[in-house]
């Protein structure tokens, strides 16, 4: 498939409902905003730079009532029993299984991400409705001994209300099925604010939720807005009724939300935030095994994941070999149409992404940094950038913030504390990894005086995750957790209760004294 033939990409989006120009909001049962083609902002396709539909931006009113629907549906989806709940999840997780390829093909559409990448992106989400199904199941609570005679005492858990989910634009599908589908099966109902830059895939899901809910009899569980502009985002956050926001995107964004929300006591908040990933490689390290899982981790997505690797801390005893078989790697590497196989490399989500990108490299090659590869923006049509990799240190403003973009930092250590320093020394803390074969160096970077990060990978890309696992990170990326693990809890609200079975009670002494 060729992603410049219009009537492939036509038949891709009517297969999902996509129309030339689309609401942006629906909440209740199939209750689309309406569609205004003046005011309607185009979503663009960075392999071309040529527009591929339009949406009608949600208002303050789209958001009000997608939030009065979910707060009125949750009043009776709380009382369903949770495996009810989670029959819905599995239909729409069927949906989504039918529907893979063409939802698939939009995400690369849209985002520039390979054909591989999109289709995985939904086989993830598929997965994840798989996994919220089972916890529908398992919403465990315990039991404890009382101190009282003829008392029990448990613990349990419940469902919280509305949940807002706010997803940014590099994954702009499997982050949500992450939150919404396990908040959903405890209980919750669900108000989805999508990047505007890729809301098309948000547009084709809800779709599909609506006709999972219109099946099964259900209404509101399931609500999407897509605003133009932050200040209907920052009304779905400071909204009262919303008790839980789950957010990804931005460090600088990720504290205006915690801020909000600090403002009314027991409301929550998800962050999922910049990260600055870096993987130690020590004199030990398999080559074989490193370059293909750092190669990958760096330029997977362009370099546009929350976990790409973007800093190599190699022993200076191997730099020059490690430095000199990454360059090979690169030069393997298949840059262009996502919908050519064999493609890895698409172009990065816009032209502010591209000016990043620049300076990123101006900054650090005025610093001293020393461009081993790449560095330059490729001619259009289409933001595409080389692959980079540069000499650097890991004090530079460059690469203590993260750049969006597949630039790798190759940064040199003597000593393994040495190494631990570094990598710590970034204010994100999302994934990490160790290239290694020494056991002593992988249980120090496991320790507590290792790794700071919130996922920690041996011998692995920084990439990737497991749904079973938490996914989320420490420090500037937030400390929320989504998917699998114990993350549920996140999503409901604990309840300690008491119950005296027998037929006694202190009080009553003190009534009859």
């Amino acid at each position: 498939m060729n992603v410049q033939t219009s009537s492939a990409a036509s038949r891709i989006l009517a297969s999902l409902g996509i129309a030339e120009v689309n609401a942006g909001a629906c909440s209740g049962r199939n209750g689309w905003s309406a569609v205004d083609p003046a005011n309607a902002f185009a979503s663009i396709n960075p392999s071309t730079e040529q527009p591929i539909a339009r949406i009608t931006p949600a208002t303050h009113q789209d958001l009000k009532q997608a939030v009065d629907v979910a707060s009125e549906a949750f009043r009776s989806w709380r009382m369903v029993p949770a495996p009810k709940r989670g029959e819905l999840i599995g239909r729409i997780g069927e949906l989504l299984a039918e529907h893979k390829d063409a939802l698939g093909a939009l995400l690369s559409l849209e985002t520039g991400k390979s054909l591989a990448e999109g289709k995985g992106e939904i086989g993830e989400m598929v997965d994840m409705a798989k996994f919220a199904v089972g916890q529908s199941r398992m919403l465990y609570g315990f039991t404890m001994q009382s101190q009282r005679n003829d008392h029990r005492m448990y613990d349990q858990w419940l469902p919280l209300g509305v949940v807002g989910i706010i997803t940014a634009y590099n994954f702009p599908a499997a982050p949500w099925s992450w939150n919404a589908l396990v908040a959903a099966v405890c209980g919750n109902t669900v108000v989805w604010k999508p990047s505007p830059k890729v809301a098309l895939p948000a547009i084709a899901i809800q779709h599909l939720c609506n006709q999972a809910m219109n099946e099964l009899g259900y209404e509101g569980i399931f609500s999407l807005v897509i605003p133009s502009d932050e200040d209907v985002s920052e009304a779905l956050v400071r909204d009262r009724r919303v008790q839980v926001v789950s957010f990804t995107g931005s460090s600088r964004i990720g504290r205006r939300v915690s801020q909000i929300l600090a403002e009314d006591l027991g409301r929550r908040h998800l962050l999922e935030c910049s990260g600055n990933n870096g993987c130690i490689l020590d004199e030990s390290a398999d080559l074989d095994l490193s370059i293909a899982a750092i190669t990958f981790g760096a330029l997977g997505t362009t370099g546009q994941r929350c976990t790409s690797t973007r800093r190599l801390i190699v022993h200076k005893s191997r730099t020059k070999e490690v430095v000199e078989r990454l360059k090979k790697a690169y030069a393997k590497i298949k840059m262009g149409d996502p919908f050519q196989p064999g493609t890895l490399i698409g172009p990065l989500i816009d032209k502010p992404a591209i000016r990043e990108f620049e300076k990123a490299v101006a900054e650090a090659r005025a610093l001293g940094g020393e461009v081993v590869y790449g560095g330059n923006v490729m001619p259009g049509p289409g933001y595409y950038v080389e692959p980079t990799i540069i000499l650097a240190r890991n004090d530079w403003p460059c690469v203590q913030h993260e750049t969006f973009a597949p630039i790798l930092y190759v940064i040199e250590y003597e000593t393994f504390d040495e190494a631990l320093d570094l990598h710590n020394g970034v204010p994100q803390g999302l994934a990490s990894g160790i290239q290694s074969t020494d056991i002593r160096h992988i249980e120090a970077f496991l320790s507590a005086k290792g790794s700071d990060c919130g996922i920690a990978k041996v011998n692995m890309g920084t990439t990737g995750a497991d749904i079973g696992a938490a996914f989320g990170g420490e420090k500037e990326t937030g400390g929320g957790r989504a998917s699998g693990s114990e993350s549920w809890k996140s999503y409901m609200r604990r309840q300690s209760v008491a119950i005296n079975w027998g037929e006694e009670t202190p009080w009553r002494k003190l009534l009859e004294a």
